[in-house]
């Protein structure tokens, strides 16, 4: 699930978890899907430097009307870097390197301070390519989900 980054804090929804149940996602890349005349094309965004990063999150935990616990968790999101842009008006918030540990600090509830993290990552230090549709086929894992869009494959997931 998702949760903007620029109203979290405030919002009934998340507002404990921003306080309280910060979390991290560590990745080393994502998808995002752009859409061009009826068709979509996955791309693959990571760090230029080829490191993992950690998405900002926010976990819950509640109970159900069948009184089981659930818990749950949300990527932050923010407006899109010029880099991403063009391909979607949002992007998951990525921190800043060395900004994990402070996300994480149950002690430091002052929504301005972590809110200055929030921001869209810069586009110089990403890089974003077109994919293959395979990508979109969740019984599909392989390493080469992640490789540059090779011009003689397809590129919209209909085609698979």
């Amino acid at each position: 699930d998702h949760a903007r980054a620029e109203t979290a804090a405030e919002k009934p929804a998340f507002r404990r978890a921003f306080l309280k149940r910060r979390c991290l996602i560590v990745a080393d890349g994502y998808y995002e899907w752009a859409t061009a005349d009826g068709r979509k094309q996955p791309y693959c965004v990571r760090r230029r430097d080829g490191q993992p990063f950690a998405f900002a999150g926010l976990w819950e935990r509640w109970e159900g009307e069948d009184g089981a616990v659930y818990t749950g968790c949300a990527i932050l999101t923010t407006q899109a870097n010029a880099l991403t842009a063009p391909i979607h008006s949002r992007m998951p918030v990525i921190l800043p390197p060395g900004a994990e540990e402070l996300w994480l600090n149950r002690d430091v509830t002052d929504a301005a301070r972590l809110q200055r993290l929030l921001g869209p990552y810069p586009s110089e230090e990403l890089v974003c390519y077109p994919v293959s549709a395979r990508v979109n086929d969740a019984r599909y894992d392989a390493p080469d989900c992640v490789e540059p869009l090779d011009e003689a494959e397809p590129s919209n997931a209909d085609q698979l």
